[in-house]
């Protein structure tokens, strides 16, 4: 049934795209999509109704590859804030 609903909704191009051969293939881009969009997998994992566990089982193929951008958000995560003091004597003296 679905093969036949989907030729009668969709024209030829979309019909023949990969992303509905099968009904689940386009939730499957969308999943990886958000995973890839860094999404966190708490997040992803409740818009698509899995475990965190479930998700990363199925899905962990899709965040592979992303060390040098968690690498650069660890180091912005640990950079001092421009925007807050430190704690370096700023010239004036108190008295």
């Amino acid at each position: 049934m679905f093969h036949e609903t989907r030729a009668d909704a969709l024209t030829a191009q979309e019909a023949s795209s990969p992303l509905l051969d099968v009904p689940y293939a386009l939730r499957h881009a969308a999943v990886s999509t958000w995973l890839n969009a860094g999404v966190a997998p708490a997040q992803v994992a409740e818009w698509a109704g899995h475990s965190v566990a479930v998700l990363l089982r199925i899905y962990a193929k899709c965040i592979a590859g992303q060390q040098d951008e968690a690498m650069r958000r660890i180091f912005d995560a640990t950079q001092d804030d421009p925007g807050e003091p430190d704690d370096q004597d700023d010239g004036k003296s108190s008295a």
